[in-house]
């Protein structure tokens, strides 16, 4: 699932383009298959070894997982949008502060407080 909202403060231009491809694939993908797919929509390609160190800090920071494959690796998104990594960085930072601080932004909109409810009502 492609980001749409804006990246500004929760990833970089090229993360963004990485993930941006990674979420619109939809399965694990090497340097190589993103590094092309990356590329196809630049002007000015990007070298294998940009791709490679943005996908391994993207790893670093927990938004990626990898798997090693012969002598690199596959990557797969652990979040599924931009807002899913923005939500993980407040609650890393914040831990219990900013689950109470979501709760009471849900309960002051009654369509939030809805979809809250639903959602903690789901099976895992």
């Amino acid at each position: 699932m492609p980001a749409t909202q804006p990246v500004s403060g929760v990833l970089g231009p090229l993360e963004a383009e990485v993930m941006t491809v990674l979420w619109s694939r939809g399965e694990p993908m090497t340097v190589r298959e993103v590094r092309a797919d990356v590329n196809a929509a630049r002007e000015t390609p990007l070298a294998y070894t940009t791709v490679m160190t943005v996908l391994a800090r993207l790893a670093e920071k927990g938004i990626l997982s990898r798997v090693r494959e012969g002598r690199g690796y596959r990557y797969e998104p652990l979040v599924g949008d931009t807002a899913g990594i923005a939500v993980r960085e407040v609650v890393r930072g914040f831990g219990e502060a900013a689950i109470a601080g979501f709760v009471d932004e849900a309960r002051a909109d009654p369509k939030l407080l809805r979809r809250l409810r639903a959602l903690l009502a789901e099976e895992p």
